[in-house]
């Protein structure tokens, strides 16, 4: 979790926070809160996809490949700083929720924002301008270590979630086989809500930081 604190904490992150700010109205403990939510949600549906090998290496691609080198993080505010995201950044998001999601993209904006109280469009705006900031962080951070295989990229996503790695897998896990569980999306609403409110949730930390 620390991973996650230190992403949002650095001044690419709180540019992030700033700009959903702006576009949405919300205040910045709000955006921390859904950040909060979603972020370990496309980290954890990540981690899952990574422990086969064809996951792996299609992640591996996106991270190492060109779009995702890190260049969005020193470039937040010409993506953020008008009106609306960058269309070229929501379609690639769009595109990377899909690949994680495979096609409960809508489920899992659903749970993020049930749990954030924001309803479903801005829940999957965020997540679609969320999606390549990760990735960018990600792309950049395994070229400073020099993450190239599978076990890497799951010590690369691991690190990131931290002590919070098995809770947040389980969850994203039950969103990307929503259709083969008996899970409700307030069934899983609820689960990130009461994780989040926890001493030590993200979600929690997280609003209390930038309040």
């Amino acid at each position: 979790m620390s991973g996650i604190l230190d992403l949002l904490n650095s001044d690419s992150g709180k540019g992030l926070i700033d700009g959903i700010e702006k576009q949405f109205g919300l205040n910045k403990a709000s955006v921390a809160k859904v950040l909060g939510s979603a972020i370990p949600m496309i980290l954890g549906g990540m981690k899952n996809n990574s422990s086969s090998s064809n996951g792996a290496s299609g992640i591996l691609g996106a991270i190492l490949g060109d779009n995702h080198s890190g260049g969005i993080l020193d470039n937040i505010g010409n993506v953020l700083g008008g009106s609306q995201a960058d269309q070229n950044v929501m379609d690639d998001g769009g595109k990377i929720l899909g690949h994680i999601f495979g096609g409960q993209e809508n489920n899992a904006a659903h749970v993020v924002g049930k749990s954030s109280g924001i309803d479903l469009s801005q829940a999957m705006h965020i997540m679609k301008v969320a999606a390549p900031f990760v990735l960018g962080y990600l792309g950049k951070k395994a070229r400073s270590h020099n993450v190239s295989d599978q076990s890497g990229l799951q010590g690369l996503l691991g690190g990131l979630l931290g002590n919070d790695q098995d809770a947040q897998t389980d969850i994203a896990s039950r969103v990307q086989g929503f259709d083969t569980n008996d899970d409700t999306l307030d069934d899983l609403a609820g689960m990130v809500s009461k994780f989040g409110k926890q001493s030590g949730g993200i979600a929690n930390i997280l609003s209390g930081l930038f309040s």
